[in-house]
């Protein structure tokens, strides 16, 4: 008589070792800290870094709803007009008015135009703009931090390689181990919840003893290597416990005035955290800002919202120029798709024709545009680039081998960005 053990699939298993682990440490986090947690056996050695490679890290500000291209990074005149105004930068390119703060900094970044995708609806879009492929049922695609953990293996001894603020993880990880899941933080503000040891080390001790002695009796009737990894999770999770490192996720160490120059929101505490954690050497931050599905008030949805991502971005890429991260940390603006241009005097529709995308740092180049939209903001005029092209781009900044083929359980080979080209003319 077989156990009904052996029918327990690896979600199952997840929740199992979770619920251990907070009983145990009072901590709900998973093994997102170790490439020694179970899942780890699974996973592809490292393969160099054989593209451009200056970005060591990638932080991904993911504006949810849709930016409108006109009333941001792609402002025109006439009938598409809107609201806003353009304005002079200091590159040689315009902004919104709505957009005082970058302005200021578009001598630091790359503007891409010329953005094109097929899907307009929300969902879809922003799974297209996260992983670089459309939606399917019979899959899951991984996001861009478990691809480059993937090829690069963990960036750091005891954080994770990924993370994603304002969020939930949402199997990132895709069709890879679930150690390449990113670390969801839903408020910036309050950090790393539940990660502080609430025994003192006698009695974590022994509660790790008893923990062990339990998965020797589970892994004895469940026949899967998984189950011989857990306590190295265990280990991996006390020596975080115990170390420094969680001092990244604790903006209280941050000064007050720089605080408020990021503005006192999720986002843009989500901005200041991001920095943060790739600062202690996290790969890939994920950064949610919502809000941005403007079919009516465009004028008041951009001085709120727009002001909050404005404030966020120019604190953003003037911190980590000051520090000397900007050139070794691309910094992406990506979105679902773009606006109508057709403006009624109140908001935009969906348009996922052409949109405009941003990239500064990581070898891109300064105070640069890439590709047009036309005269009314419609359609492409020059230079089109696909989400997979532009996740093809960053990848070859980080030095990801994208026409490499990973197989996925299913037996289907998949690349970085579903066959997508870099745009090369954006790296100096």
């Amino acid at each position: 008589m077989k156990s009904d053990h052996n029918k327990l699939n690896e979600v199952t298993r997840r929740l199992f070792v979770e619920r251990m682990a907070k009983s145990a440490f009072g901590l709900t986090v998973l093994p997102y800290f170790s490439a020694q947690s179970f899942g780890a056996e699974t996973a592809p050695a490292p393969q160099g870094k054989p593209g451009f490679g200056k970005a060591k890290a990638v932080i991904m500000l993911q504006l949810s709803g849709g930016l409108s291209q006109i009333d941001s990074f792609d402002p025109k005149t006439g009938a598409s007009k809107g609201p806003g105004s353009a304005v002079s930068t200091k590159a040689d390119f315009q902004v919104s008015s709505f957009l005082p703060q970058t302005a200021k900094i578009a001598d630091k970044i790359s503007v891409i135009r010329s953005m094109t995708a097929k899907v307009g609806v929300h969902e879809q879009a922003r799974y297209l703009m996260r992983t670089g492929f459309e939606k399917r049922g019979t899959i899951v695609h991984p996001t861009f931090g478990a691809w480059a953990q993937n090829y690069l293996g963990a960036s750091h001894a005891t954080l994770p390689s990924s993370v994603c603020v304002n969020r939930p993880a949402n199997h990132g990880n895709g069709f890879f181990p679930a150690t390449m899941s990113p670390l969801p933080i839903l408020d910036p503000d309050e950090g790393l919840q539940h990660a502080i040891a609430k025994a003192d080390s006698t009695v974590m001790q022994k509660r790790l003893s008893l923990l062990s002695q339990m998965d020797g009796k589970f892994s004895e009737v469940v026949n899967d290597p998984s189950i011989a990894a857990y306590n190295d999770f265990y280990e991996s999770t006390l020596r975080l416990m115990k170390g420094k490192d969680l001092q990244c996720f604790d903006l209280e160490n941050e000064a007050a005035d720089l605080r408020e120059k990021y503005g006192r929101n999720k986002f843009g505490q989500g901005c200041l955290l991001a920095r943060r954690l790739v600062e202690g050497g996290v790969r890939y931050v994920e950064v949610e800002s919502g809000g941005w599905d403007m079919h009516k008030d465009i004028e008041g949805g951009m001085e709120d919202r727009g002001a909050e991502f404005d404030a966020a971005f120019a604190a953003l890429i003037s911190d980590l120029d000051s520090r000397g991260m900007l050139d070794s940390t691309m910094v992406v603006v990506a979105t679902e798709f773009g606006r109508k241009p057709s403006f009624d005097g109140s908001g935009r529709g969906h348009h996922p024709l052409v949109f405009s995308c941003v990239l500064a740092g990581g070898g891109a180049k300064r105070g640069f545009v890439h590709g047009a939209s036309d005269a009314a903001g419609g359609e492409v005029a020059k230079d089109p680039v696909s989400v997979g092209d532009l996740h093809a781009t960053i990848a070859q900044a980080c030095g990801l081998p994208i026409e490499k083929a990973v197989v996925s359980p299913s037996g289907r080979p998949f690349t970085i960005g579903n066959k997508g080209k870099p745009v090369n003319a954006i790296f100096a």
